[in-house]
């Protein structure tokens, strides 16, 4: 039992070692298709940052050549050398300035044009996934791929790299000029590591779990103030602010605490750092004086070993905060590519059949659909919808009718069997094609920024402004636009322009009926109406069904009536079929609806 266990260990730890090779090299990936545009760019840089960084190490140099050969050769009348270490000291601070300078702009383009590609990828291919990606990929975790996690990679590609890149850079160069001008302080120097590694080791592992808990604990207060805000009418109807500010007040404190615990670890590294630079200085000092001495050192070349010790520590600390930087970054990245690695499970055709004249009959034949193995919700289902008739689907939630008219919509594709336009298979159909020729509205009813005539436009971005006044008065929406501030250049994100749900509902209307789809599916859109408003649309909605065919979804039977045939579903199949006054007159299930709705409006 003990051995079986121990197989079963060891595979999961070689599938989840699998699995994070393979993040890890889409993540590699991803990175090299961002650079490689820029990789001349990209040399550049690094041909500027290493010239630069050999200028600023110079310096010191120059100094002990300046004290130990200038000033003896200026004694005897000879300036030259002097003049020579004064004149190179400064050639070396301008062209590191203006190398520094030039690098700067170099890695700030590069990050912009990195950043700039990697926000539009991720937009684009976002749009391209299908509805369901986004049914299951929340919209919160979609905006924190295109702002935090964005972040996370812009302050390691402005910052981060350049700390490690100079730092490093400038360290490795002090190094190499220190023990070219002193062996022996090069040795104190290097001795010096032990401790300084000993050092920033304990402090990228406690920084590691403490900066995650930190952006954990942050993570969760923003989420808390978002959900608050966002449901507020909820809170106040529920007199929730109490609980509330106990539970906000609980991860305000957890978020102080953890970043009390970050101060803590910087007041354990600073002084560190401090302490094990002093020392080294001190050693230095103490070593070089007695060579000194003795004769066995130059005073210049002390002093530049001083300068060279004093310089080292420096970007001690911008480089053990760059592994948190990369940590935060590289889990960014990872989470990115895996968006970008996400295909639409509702494909395009490969060869396309364009839909020259569409006349609007719908066909199920054998259809199979299940969002999951387990949630199966047509079994099998056939249906036959000729082109021009309004059909009516009733019945209880989850019975099917939404899965069946995302079905017609293509936003989902069936398991199994044939859902087709006028004899063709949707999945053959021109994507354009099938979007001109389908148009769902949903109780949502959304509106964009932008005016109340933008909105509606969007059903035909060429319409002209006579045709989109057309279209509202045609679904009895002309009436209410007029009275906004601004008509139809109404913001309907500015104050006096905000629109209730009823008028969303007829803005989404005109914006169907000015897209003049020969199928057109209502999916609770009538939802929102309230029944004066609802009987005020009735005359629009036979406006905007008539010569098309059109699926009502609706639990109001008063929309229903004006259906030519109705289909009440259970569990994915029909239950019953036929005119609204057939049904009405039977014993069946929508009877005993019509009777208990009747009986609602006593």
């Amino acid at each position: 039992m003990t051995t079986v266990l121990g197989v079963e260990g060891e595979e999961r730890n070689d599938f989840t070692k699998k699995e994070s090779r393979q993040i890890r090299n889409r993540s590699i990936r991803l990175l090299g298709s961002l650079l490689r545009p820029l990789r001349t760019r990209v040399v550049l840089t690094i041909v500027v940052v290493v010239v630069s960084t050999g200028f600023q190490v110079a310096g010191p140099a120059l100094i002990a050549y300046g004290i130990d050969t200038g000033l003896p050769r200026m004694l005897k009348q000879d300036w030259l050398p002097l003049g020579f270490a004064v004149a190179g000291y400064l050639a070396a601070g301008i062209a590191g300035a203006i190398l520094i300078s030039w690098y700067t702009v170099l890695t700030a383009r590069i990050s912009q044009a990195i950043l700039i590609d990697l926000r539009k990828r991720v937009f684009l291919h976002t749009q391209k996934l299908s509805l369901e990606f986004h049914e299951s990929y929340t919209s919160g975790r979609i905006i924190a791929r295109q702002t935090s996690d964005l972040d996370a990679i812009r302050e390691l590609l402005d910052s981060g790299i350049n700390q490690l890149i100079q730092g490093g850079l400038y360290m490795v160069f002090i190094a190499v000029a220190l023990f070219s001008l002193d062996f022996w302080s090069g040795v104190v120097l290097f001795a010096s590591l032990v401790p300084l590694g000993f050092l920033l080791r304990w402090f990228q592992v406690r920084s590691q779990k403490a900066f995650r808990s930190a952006r954990t604990t942050s993570a969760r207060l923003i989420v808390h103030f978002v959900e608050t805000m966002t449901g507020i009418r909820a809170v106040k109807a529920f007199r929730k602010e109490k609980r509330n500010e106990v539970e906000f007040g609980e991860l305000t404190e957890n978020y102080r605490v953890a970043n009390l615990r970050t101060i803590r670890l910087f007041g354990v590294l600073d002084p560190g750092l401090v302490l094990i630079g002093n020392v080294t200085l001190g050693v230095v000092l103490l070593v070089g004086g007695l060579r000194v001495a003795d004769g066995g050192l130059q005073i210049g070349v002390l002093l530049a070993a001083l300068l060279y010790t004093r310089s080292f520590f420096a970007p001690a600390q911008d480089m053990a905060m760059f592994y948190n930087s990369y940590q935060s970054a590289a889990a960014a990245l990872e989470k990115i590519s895996g968006v970008l690695e996400e295909r639409p499970s509702v494909a395009d055709p490969t060869r396309p059949i364009d839909l020259w004249a569409a006349k609007g009959a719908l066909s199920f034949s054998g259809v199979e659909f299940a969002y999951t193995e387990d949630r199966v919700i047509l079994p099998h289902f056939d249906l036959e919808i000729p082109a021009g008739e309004t059909i009516a689907l009733v019945g209880s939630t989850g019975a099917g009718k939404s899965t069946l008219a995302k079905l017609i919509s293509r936003f989902y594709d069936p398991s199994d069997g044939v859902v087709a336009l006028d004899g063709i298979d949707l999945r053959n159909l021109h994507p354009k094609d099938l979007r001109r020729a389908i148009v769902m509205v949903t109780q949502e009813a959304y509106l964009f920024s932008g005016s109340v005539g933008d909105n509606i436009a969007l059903g035909n971005p060429d319409a002209s402004i006579d045709e989109i006044i057309a279209a509202a008065k045609a679904v009895g929406a002309h009436e209410f636009i007029m009275s906004l501030p601004d008509g139809y250049d109404t913001d309907v994100n500015k104050r006096g322009g905000r629109v209730s749900a009823g008028q969303r509902q007829l803005i989404s209307f005109a914006r169907a009926f000015l897209a003049d789809p020969v199928v057109l599916i209502l999916d609770e859109a009538t939802a929102s109406l309230d029944i004066p408003s609802e009987r005020l649309v009735q005359e629009g909605l036979l406006t905007l069904l008539a010569d098309r065919t059109a699926i009502i979804i609706a639990h109001r039977l008063s929309t229903v009536a004006i259906a030519d045939r109705v289909l009440v579903m259970e569990h994915g199949r029909i239950v019953e079929d036929g005119t609204p006054r057939d049904l009405i007159a039977g014993t069946g299930r929508f009877a005993k609806l019509h009777a208990a709705w009747r009986e609602s409006l006593v």
